[in-house]
């Protein structure tokens, strides 16, 4: 029998290859399904480009037919979309006016802010969802937490590419 879970975290690269960003929101969609009927109801982002921004997106999506689901953003600072292009600021603007709850860790950039949003994260987590394609930077970090605190991995890069 499959362990009850609450809260999900998600983390992933920001640049991930064409084919897998067409595949990841029917298997985004797939996997919080099953963790949602597991009981999980909050679903965590941390509001970069990429990954995150298509699991937020997704969860939106899905709160119209499942309105129990949660988003909640865990933010590094304020000024996070500073040097981002218009387009990726309105996508960002649309998710944080749309999510049920969030909050920054700090008002500006500081050293580690990054790093205190990923263990914020998972922090009281009881899964993460990954797009891990690499051993190394904040993607492996987050999940190598994930694991040294206890939680379930499902890395999507690893269901794509088995």
């Amino acid at each position: 029998m499959e362990t009850r879970i609450h809260t999900v975290a998600f983390t992933g690269h920001r640049n991930m290859n064409r084919e897998d960003v067409l595949l990841l929101p029917s298997l985004l969609e797939e996997i919080i399904l099953r963790l949602s009927a597991r009981g999980a109801v909050v679903f965590r982002a941390g509001g970069a480009m990429g990954f995150d921004t298509l699991a937020a997106l997704k969860v939106l999506d899905m709160q119209t037919r499942l309105p129990q689901l949660e988003l909640e953003l865990v933010l590094p600072c304020r000024n996070q979309t500073e040097r981002w292009d218009a387009a990726s600021v309105r996508t960002y603007n649309y998710i944080l006016n749309h999510t049920n709850r969030h909050s920054f860790l700090y008002e500006t950039y500081v050293d580690g802010c990054m790093l205190a949003r990923d263990r914020k994260l998972i922090d009281g987590a009881d899964a993460c969802v990954a797009y891990c394609a690499r051993s190394h930077g904040g993607t492996a970090y987050t999940c190598a937490y994930a694991l040294k605190n206890g939680l379930e991995l499902i890395n999507l890069y690893d269901l794509l590419h088995p």
